[in-house]
């Protein structure tokens, strides 16, 4: 990485928060950070404090919501940054838009930063949507005159023409992250800063905002800080991620190695099973998801081949064994039931017998997104459930070639499950 392409360096950031009541306690505080400043020591409080971790209780009162971040952006380039709830996302966003300060570290830039970071940043509910663009751009150190060379394309990119004079706090949500994404991409920042606000839009909308972002960076060489849960949101605009976990930086590189660190906090792994897993007279010694490459995968492609593969140790004689999948996606829909019973692949085990089983799946079908496996073994001669298990393990699925077209199905418009089909066209008229 060039020193001179370097436009953003963060060093050292840390950004530590007390918990508890605002105002509790907090003056004997204010009193020893004073008496530790003019004496030229480190802060007291800078010394204790436990990670970000929600969800165990701590010992501190303190809390490091950012701990040791370091990390290096060039112009032109997109970076993803990703992580669960409470990882320390926003706050960091918060530190580089100079929202709030850090309580260590530094951060270098060059050129104007602009933000946007929750629903309506910088705007004024008592002003239009036209005196809040002159307000934004004011703030972004821009002149009256550059301004106005760009509210026609503002106004027409956001879609809000017919409330442009309206007070904005008249407007829903959707139309004001239209308004704001709009000023904050054609007002020519240095920096686009975007948090997960993007979401609160429409379909159609976040496709546009996406193709804004692509165009600033590739075309015009501006940097873009992109915060989402999206994957798929991830993977088509970003050229490189950072992981965060607990308010530290758990992974830094390229984009897919990122999406597959972020699966992994989730739990998103076959290596997570402890197996043998007990059944009724069965033990399950494998369960695994493997690549036409023989890779066990949790992350996978739209349209590639697959093998669920099953080991069972059968200690009774069953006469008929029928195994169902079942893929749910992370709202517990079912998506699609791969059964034995159905193919009339059911078969009889005898007793202490291993069994390694396989459902292909030629054409990975199912739309880009997080996806769960239930397990069922079923005796059907007895009709008993030897095991289940609606979430046996999860995977995900990123987009791909599915139509052997070189086109990428568009994701907010597939469905949930892509099907095979064929045109045919008699220019001839009806034969």
């Amino acid at each position: 990485m060039s020193k001179t392409d370097v436009i953003l360096k963060v060093e050292n950031i840390s950004k530590q928060y007390r918990l508890g009541l605002v105002g509790t306690g907090t003056l004997s505080h204010d009193l020893n950070r004073w008496w530790s400043k003019i004496r030229g020591k480190e802060d007291p409080y800078l010394k204790v404090g436990e990670s970000n971790d929600r969800r165990t209780k701590g010992n501190s009162e303190y809390v490091w919501a950012l701990k040791d971040i370091d990390f290096e952006v060039q112009k032109g380039e997109v970076l993803g940054i990703i992580g669960k709830n409470g990882a320390g996302k926003s706050t960091l966003l918060k530190i580089l838009s100079r929202v709030t300060s850090p309580s260590t570290g530094s951060i270098k830039t060059k050129g104007r930063i602009a933000s946007l970071l929750e629903v309506g940043t910088g705007f004024h509910g008592e002003m239009t949507g036209r005196e809040n663009i002159y307000l934004n751009g004011a703030i972004l150190g821009m002149t009256k005159k550059e301004i106005t060379s760009k509210i026609e394309e503002i106004i027409d990119f956001s879609g809000c023409q017919r409330y442009i004079d309206t007070p904005v706090k008249r407007y829903s949500s959707g139309m004001t992250v239209r308004l704001a994404f709009a000023v904050a991409a054609f007002l020519e920042p240095d920096i686009l800063v975007v948090d997960e606000v993007l979401a609160v839009g429409d379909a159609e909308f976040q496709k546009k905002a996406i193709g804004k972002m692509q165009d600033i960076s590739k075309s015009d060489g501006r940097t873009v800080l992109f915060v989402s849960h999206n994957m798929e949101s991830i993977q088509k605009l970003c050229s490189r991620c950072l992981v965060l976990s607990d308010g530290e930086i758990s992974f830094e590189g390229n984009v897919l190695d990122a999406v597959n660190r972020y699966l992994e906090i989730f739990g998103f792994s076959t290596g997570s099973l402890n197996f043998p897993i007990i059944g009724k007279g069965i033990e399950i010694t494998k369960f695994q998801i493997k690549d036409s490459g023989e890779n066990v995968v949790n992350h996978l492609i739209l349209g590639q081949k697959y093998f669920f593969e099953i080991g069972i140790l059968n200690k009774d004689i069953i006469k008929e064994i029928n195994i169902r999948l079942q893929i749910f996606d992370f709202n517990d829909n079912l998506i699609s039931t791969l059964n034995t019973f159905h193919t009339e692949k059911h078969f009889k085990a005898q007793s202490n017998q291993y069994l390694n089983v396989e459902c292909i799946i030629a054409k990975l079908p199912y739309a880009p997104g997080s996806y769960k496996i239930g397990l069922q073994i079923m005796d059907l001669a007895k009709r008993i459930n030897l095991y289940e298990n609606n979430s046996i393990t999860e995977f995900f699925i990123e987009n791909g070639d599915f139509y052997g077209s070189g086109k990428l199905p568009g994701a907010k418009n597939m469905g949930k499950v892509l099907t095979n089909y064929e045109w045919i066209i008699d220019a001839n008229g009806i034969s």
